[in-house]
């Protein structure tokens, strides 16, 4: 190549920092990214390249190579959260309650950057370069799927994305060669007691009480009902009832989360589920009702596709600095493009303790070293040059 990936991910930089700065200050929620659209829009065209709107808020563009070869999609998510940003930073959130707290203002502005190393590149490509920004991915069921219906991946031979992962430190890259993140399900439980005066129970089928059992009773369901050698996780979020101290109320409403990797634990699991519900408000005398919500499926990466994705991170990085990780039990709609076509998704190190970047995803003064968008810039315009070649 007449063109280094590395000189050319140089010159970005405070291209790229100054596109995850007016991200960060400019967020909007799933399925409202319309400014987010209108920058991302401008910065394509300025690059010359073919682009069009697509799934409501997102885009998809086009470099294409100066001979026919095969296509690699990069995908980046571009919504916000519904979070108040806290940082003391003078790119801290115009946009009130709304916030980059989970990172895809950086996933924006790499992508953005990957662009404009890859279209100084495009007359030495064998192949396209589809880019694919897109919305939604924080609000379930996500828009991956409205890409893909808009031909987000229409003759795409290979899909990459990446996502800033504060738990790894800046300058690390997390891999798997298989399972990488869980489907995310959830669901919820309502039982139906019989409420009454706190100081007589003996007149009531108390809720609290029942969905106290059944809360205590899910726990076991990981441990007992599926096997040590499977991943998977049954978590509870929600548990509302009553209103006063003196008042058994006439319901409760129970909320949780499975996370799994298997089609056979995740219908285990919603089985289990059922019937505590129904042996338990059976015995108390109440009833109940179920809603499951199967989320995204899990996120399962090619393993020929992440050697190739693996081998330009150990060429960025070092060889070390290329960690081959235990899968993440959180959920990304990513894998809805991995159930089209072969696809790898990676984790670029963010965290930073020296400088005080430690804050989780999602958390108020979630931040990030910026340091890392220049190694995710290398790694996906890398992979997607080796993968055109594979």
């Amino acid at each position: 190549m007449k063109n280094s990936v590395h000189d050319l991910v140089k010159k970005q930089h405070d291209f790229v920092v100054a596109m995850r700065r007016h991200f960060r200050m400019s967020p909007e929620l799933g399925g409202q990214e319309y400014e987010t659209q209108k920058k991302i829009l401008s910065e394509l065209r300025s690059m010359g390249l073919e682009l069009r709107q697509a799934a409501g808020t997102g885009v998809i563009a086009e470099i294409k190579g100066s001979r026919p070869g095969k296509t690699v999609a990069i995908r980046a998510d571009i919504d916000a959260l519904p979070i108040q940003d806290e940082i003391d930073q003078p790119y801290r959130s115009q946009n009130d309650g709304i916030c980059h707290a989970c990172g895809h203002d950086g996933h924006a502005a790499m992508l953005l950057g990957v662009a404009r190393v890859l279209n100084a590149m495009r007359d030495e490509l064998t192949g396209n370069i589809r880019l694919l920004f897109q919305p939604s991915e924080e609000l379930f069921p996500g828009g991956a799927l409205n890409m893909i219906a808009d031909g987000a991946l229409d003759g795409v031979d290979v899909v990459i994305g990446a996502h800033l992962w504060q738990p790894l430190e800046v300058g690390t890259m997390g891999i798997t060669y298989g399972p990488m993140m869980a489907s995310p399900d959830q669901f919820t439980i309502t039982v139906q007691g019989h409420g009454g005066h706190g100081s007589m129970p003996h007149q009531t089928v108390d809720p609290i009480f029942v969905g106290s059992q059944i809360v205590l009773a899910l726990k076991t369901i990981t441990g007992n009902q599926v096997s040590a050698n499977e991943l998977a996780v049954l978590s509870m979020g929600v548990f509302k009832a009553g209103e006063a101290f003196n008042i058994i109320p006439d319901s409760a409403v129970l909320q949780g989360t499975v996370r799994t990797f298997s089609q056979s634990v995740r219908e285990t699991i919603f089985a289990c589920i059922e019937r505590i519900c129904s042996g338990i408000c059976a015995a108390s005398g109440a009833t109940y009702t179920l809603d499951s919500c199967y989320g995204f499926p899990p996120v399962i990466n090619n393993p020929q596709v992440a050697e190739v994705v693996a081998d330009a991170g150990k060429e960025v990085l070092g060889e070390s600095q290329v960690i081959e990780i235990s899968p993440a039990m959180g959920g990304e709609d990513f894998s809805c493009y991995q159930q089209q076509v072969p696809g790898c998704f990676i984790f670029i190190g963010i965290g930073n303790k020296e400088k005080g970047i430690s804050y989780p995803h999602h958390h108020p003064k979630f931040d990030m070293d910026e340091q890392a968008l220049d190694y995710g810039v290398a790694v996906m315009a890398g992979a997607a040059l080796q993968l055109l070649k594979a």
